[in-house]
């Protein structure tokens, strides 16, 4: 008996010490620590990217996880991850909050706790323009398609396209030359980035075309753990904040309106994610 009670110990000591820290003070442990961890992409033009000038990552997630840092009165680092690594790394206790294009799903909502929508995201589909026959992402039924390994937009493929294959980059450049070099016929992704892409192939030897209409619709919201509550409503008051101030609309202009490659009109507000 004293060696199952003591086998039993052990276990659970395992298991706590293993058990993500669904219920962690966060706030706390950002103001012991001196600094609030957010995880981002750093590889996503504008939501958070390497500036060409000064190095430094910049974006409009990054300037949404300043104005967490700035409400908590600590300074903000910055740690770059990989989108398959977003939800690991948050519910593992490396970093804070995830603001790293997190679209919303059923199964990632089972997983860990989304803010406030602060980006609404049309999914959309990439084609060479020489495929005439390919005019809509119904036309893509049977065929194989590029997307960011992880992402919503290959679990968007799956789900909207009949019979698709699948073909997954670690990282969305890798993804484009797939399509740019005929291994797929489609490359799924917001439509932010496509656009850029497309402009960026105007001129080259594979110009693409953008397939209407939107795949699916996605809005987006930065990630807490699970059950985290006090840092969940930390997220949503600075966000919320940020709505009725105006800075939210200035931020978004700042990356995606006039002046900017996108030169976007925002048509959604900071507000709950209805799932």
């Amino acid at each position: 008996m004293k060696t199952t009670i003591a086998s039993f110990v052990a276990a659970a000591g395992l298991a706590a010490a293993l058990a993500p820290a669904a219920h962690a003070d966060t706030l706390a442990d950002i103001k012991a620590r001196g600094k609030f961890i957010c995880g981002t992409m750093g590889t996503a033009e504008p939501f958070s990217f390497q500036d060409p000038k000064t190095r430094g990552v910049v974006g409009y997630e990054v300037d949404m996880c300043q104005a967490v840092a700035d409400s908590l009165g600590v300074p903000l680092e910055l740690k770059l991850i990989a989108v398959e690594a977003r939800i690991p790394e948050l519910i593992a206790g490396r970093v804070d909050v995830v603001a790293a294009n997190l679209g919303w799903s059923p199964e990632r909502a089972q997983q860990i706790d989304y803010s406030h929508q602060h980006f609404v995201s049309l999914q959309k589909v990439l084609a060479r323009d020489s495929e005439k026959d390919l005019k809509a992402p119904a036309d893509l039924a049977g065929k194989r398609v590029s997307a960011v390994r992880g992402s919503s937009s290959e679990q968007g493929a799956r789900k909207n396209i009949p019979n698709v294959e699948p073909v997954t980059f670690k990282d969305p450049s890798g993804a484009f030359l797939a399509l740019q070099q005929g291994k797929v016929s489609g490359f799924v992704a917001s439509e932010l980035m496509l656009v850029k892409l497309k402009q960026q192939a105007a001129g080259s030897a594979v110009p693409v075309k953008i397939l209407e209409p939107a795949l699916f619709v996605e809005p987006w919201g930065m990630g807490v753990r699970k059950g985290d509550r006090a840092m969940l409503d930390q997220v949503n008051k600075v966000l919320d904040g940020m709505e009725a101030s105006g800075q939210a609309v200035k931020t978004f202009d700042k990356w995606f309106g006039p002046g900017t490659p996108f030169d976007m009109k925002r048509d959604f507000r900071i507000e709950a994610i209805k799932g």
